[in-house]
């Protein structure tokens, strides 16, 4: 494939359009002085730029799901997300980048000791509907009740104001979620890794393809640990093993 295949499939108007979820504060840690979100996924999105030798813009989101319903409306060439099976319909994802676990935390008192007694009659979670691990969940949970929520104050707020079971979430999101809330534990292990990818419109098969290597190569190379390491998001977030491995 040659690279003006490649400009005109991920960069039709002569920018690389990046969209990117500012929702999750391990990969959006911050502004720039004029504005542009900061972190680990804009600047893997920088790296695609920089590969295809175009400028990017950031268009931003502010939610996971708002990002992936705009796969229609042509308003990003590339779209940094969790890869989930809902979302793959419409989009083509890369192998992950990084991981996010994804665990559960229960208030003060509660009888639940383990992941495997979440999903039983009777027990309420509140979740981030629209989240990759909320998508992972209403595949995967079959007896409990999900109660959703459209952020992840919200479901903080909800879990907390309707005296719920358990709170779904992010790890390093729920350790400060306890914080807030005395007594309250999280769970050891995790239901789920979130997958945190590349993702551009199914037409797109070339740059699919160009797109999964170079994320692959970022990781072999250090480059995604070395971003990491820069933003300082260590403590939630990991580079994803290699494809296949």
């Amino acid at each position: 494939m040659t690279d003006d295949i490649l400009r005109r499939q991920l960069a039709p108007t002569g920018t690389l359009r990046a969209g990117i979820n500012l929702s999750n504060f391990l990969l959006v840690t911050g502004r720039s002085p004029d504005g542009a979100p900061q972190g680990v996924a804009p600047d893997m999105a920088a790296a695609v730029a920089a590969r295809l030798e175009v400028p990017v813009a950031y268009v931003t989101f502010d939610s996971p799901g708002q990002l992936a319903d705009a796969a229609a409306d042509d308003v990003w060439d590339i779209g940094l997300i969790g890869a989930e099976p809902q979302r793959a319909e419409r989009i083509a994802f890369t192998t992950a980048y990084a991981e996010i676990e994804a665990t559960f935390l229960v208030p003060d008192g509660s009888p639940i000791t383990a992941i495997e007694q979440v999903d039983r009659p009777g027990i309420r979670i509140a979740v981030t509907g629209r989240a990759a691990y909320g998508l992972w969940l209403e595949r995967n949970i079959a007896r409990a009740e999900l109660v959703r929520t459209d952020s992840l104050d919200s479901a903080y707020e909800t879990f907390v104001a309707q005296r719920l079971d358990v709170l779904a979430g992010l790890r390093s999101r729920l350790l400060k979620d306890r914080d807030l809330l005395p007594g309250s534990r999280i769970l050891d292990g995790h239901f789920a890794t979130v997958q945190q990818a590349i993702g551009t419109h199914r037409r797109n098969a070339e740059a699919a393809a160009f797109l999964q290597t170079l994320v692959e190569e970022l990781k072999a190379g250090g480059q995604v640990a070395a971003l990491i390491e820069r933003h300082g998001v260590g403590a939630g977030l990991s580079v994803a093993p290699p494809a296949g491995g």
